[in-house]
């Protein structure tokens, strides 16, 4: 029998100071690594809404924040403790750059980073290269 898959959603949040792009990125508390606010998909929640949910609850960025480019989807593919995993991130903006970001318990800090900062952040392969896509869309529309 096939492992069943676990789902996750969440945004890649960014904003524009002047004519930079900054991205959203914060510290899990456990571990040391950095991802966009993202989390499980709740059994009959649909995955936008999880988004939308989980960004809320870990970011404090409500729906109404937020600006979503639904052209950009990222898809990563992975695997967490034997079980395979994937996580869909959609673009959001967040509309007025000066909104704060409430931290849940769990994440211990947060940046907003150009892209090549971003990078370095972000540990994982797969999440670089998403943030990489992202980047070249918002910056060629």
């Amino acid at each position: 029998m096939a492992t069943k898959e676990v789902v996750a959603a969440g945004f890649i949040v960014f904003r524009r100071i002047q004519s930079q792009l900054q991205y959203l990125i914060m510290k899990h508390s456990y571990g040391n690594h950095w991802t966009p606010p993202k989390g499980h998909v709740d059994p009959g929640e649909g995955e936008l809404e999880a988004a939308y949910r989980e960004t809320f609850e870990e970011a404090g960025l409500s729906e109404s924040d937020l600006k979503v480019f639904e052209g950009c989807k990222q898809t990563l593919k992975y695997e967490v403790k034997g079980r395979p995993k994937r996580v869909e991130y959609w673009v959001a903006e967040l509309c007025d750059p000066d909104t704060p970001v409430r931290l849940s318990h769990e994440h211990e800090t947060f940046e907003w980073l150009p892209l090549e900062n971003v990078l370095l952040r972000a540990g994982f392969q797969e999440m670089q290269q998403a943030f990489k896509n992202v980047d070249s869309f918002l910056k060629a529309s």
